[in-house]
């Protein structure tokens, strides 16, 4: 039996079903590992020098925030205001790091999937917009 289920295409012969169940179910197997790895995985984003840091797992939940002393050194309302744009501004960054491994860990599996590009609603040049043209 051939690793590719459409070998039996070129010889004349039908579509290897049985070639083509085990290479779903080995990329199954990869996507499920690649999606284990992301959810153990951590990443930080930090802002300020440091005065701020959230931590989220690679699959993108929130762990953890450290703020330094010195980022509560006011009782200003318009300084804890502040503070709260930095969790956000700290948050946005260990966001894009999370998406950029889960983009490096996943991506490989995408590698083997066939260009749909060309297909209805799949997307890519050449595909219908929403409108269908």
């Amino acid at each position: 039996m051939s690793q590719n289920p459409f070998d039996a295409l070129a010889g004349g012969g039908g579509l290897d079903l049985g070639a083509l169940l085990q290479q779903a179910q080995q990329m199954q197997e990869q996507l499920q590992d690649a999606q284990a790895r992301l959810a153990e995985a951590t990443v930080e984003g930090t802002v300020a020098g440091g005065a701020v840091t959230v931590t989220l797992t690679g699959s993108g939940e929130l762990t953890g925030v450290t703020i330094t002393p010195a980022a509560l050194d006011s009782t200003d309302p318009d300084a804890l205001a502040d503070l709260g744009d930095l969790v956000v501004a700290a948050f946005r960054d260990a966001r894009t790091k999370a998406d950029a491994l889960a983009e490096q860990t996943l991506g490989p599996l995408a590698g083997g999937m066939p260009d749909l590009g060309g297909m209805p609603g799949l997307g890519g040049p050449g595909a219908p917009g929403q409108l269908g043209f």
